[in-house]
């Protein structure tokens, strides 16, 4: 049939063989969500693929985020603390925009010569959010931002995990 040494390399080779074509890189794992089946998700595949889209993601926010803060902090928070005051809230107020103001100085972007088309993503972004935002009423729109502080927050307290 075959040498001693073939003879004895078979069974060895066809484990490996049953052992690589089960693992999860080459067919895939099956899912089971609810009434639903799903055969061949390589999930080594979809945590690189997610994490390289999220490196970008990261960097461009970083540059948004800076924007969105600085826009706050000299737009927002400039024009509405008259109406702090009228509502007694100015600790608050105060509070939090030297809050913006840490976070602000303390974002620094990494490897800024590789990040530069990203920051032009990023910044294109916050032109059209600048663009939205004094096509409105310049009061209203200080009111509404303000407004939408919270959902500021949410994001930074998601994306960031501060």
């Amino acid at each position: 049939m075959g040498s001693p040494v073939h003879m004895a390399a078979l069974p060895c080779l066809s484990l490996i063989l049953l052992f690589w074509s089960q693992g999860p890189g080459v067919q895939g794992q099956e899912f089971q969500f609810g009434p639903c089946q799903v055969e061949g998700v390589v999930l080594q595949e979809l945590w690189e693929a997610f994490q390289a889209m999220k490196d970008i993601v990261e960097a461009e926010s970083c540059h948004l985020i800076h924007a969105l803060l600085k826009f706050y902090l000299n737009t927002v928070f400039k024009n509405y603390r008259d109406k702090a005051v009228e509502f007694r809230i100015l600790k608050s107020f105060s509070t939090l925009a030297n809050n913006f103001i840490v976070i602000v100085s303390k974002l620094q972007a990494s490897q800024e010569k590789e990040m530069f088309s990203i920051s032009e993503s990023a910044r294109r972004r916050f032109l059209l959010f600048q663009r939205a935002f004094k096509q409105l009423d310049r009061e209203a729109a200080v009111t509404k931002a303000f407004g939408e502080v919270d959902i500021l927050l949410t994001w930074m307290e998601n994306f960031y995990q501060l």
